[in-house]
């Protein structure tokens, strides 16, 4: 009787570690090329949208002259107010991780710390998303991963641009 039961359960166990193993190699696997023209939207998006302004180290200080083989891989610049330190990730690393399905539910619900504009992706189209992470992960992984957030009332370790705090 036992054998009996076992059998379905080890039979259920493999199927299901096997599904997760193919989930996780397809996410960090580049994706099928996306269409030229899906890239290029995208390509355009990161420029207009301002995500080099921050996610790209000395974007904004060379007035956009960063080689495309260094954007988006996060900085160590901090951003620092009356919420902590937040650094800008690195986003090539962050989207080699996931589906473009499990991307549009993460920009869907993000909330982020200031300065970073969650409220953009938000009021973006799906295929507006979608050519943002075609865009990325065409780019390829790069870079490493951010500092880590400072609480508020800690001191960086980092150099940092300082907000003052809201009007009451």
């Amino acid at each position: 009787m036992s054998s009996l039961v076992f059998r379905p359960l080890g039979l259920l166990v493999i199927v299901l570690a096997a599904g997760i193993a193919v989930a996780a190699e397809t996410a960090s696997r580049p994706p099928a090329t996306a269409p030229a023209a899906l890239v290029e939207r995208g390509r355009y998006l990161a420029r207009i949208a301002g995500c080099n302004d921050c996610h790209t180290a000395g974007y904004a200080e060379r007035a956009g002259d960063v080689p495309e083989k260094d954007w988006l891989t996060g900085d160590s610049l901090g951003w620092r107010g009356p919420w902590g330190t937040t650094y800008p990730i690195d986003l090539r690393l962050y989207m080699n991780g996931m589906t473009e399905q499990q991307w549009l539910a993460t920009a869907r619900a993000a909330r982020s710390r200031p300065p970073m504009p969650w409220f953009a992706l938000r009021d973006m189209s799906d295929e507006d998303l979608r050519a943002l992470y075609h865009f990325v992960r065409a780019l390829g992984p790069g870079g490493k991963p951010a500092p880590a957030f400072v609480p508020p009332g800690e001191e960086p370790r980092t150099p940092c641009v300082s907000f003052p705090a809201p009007p009451k």
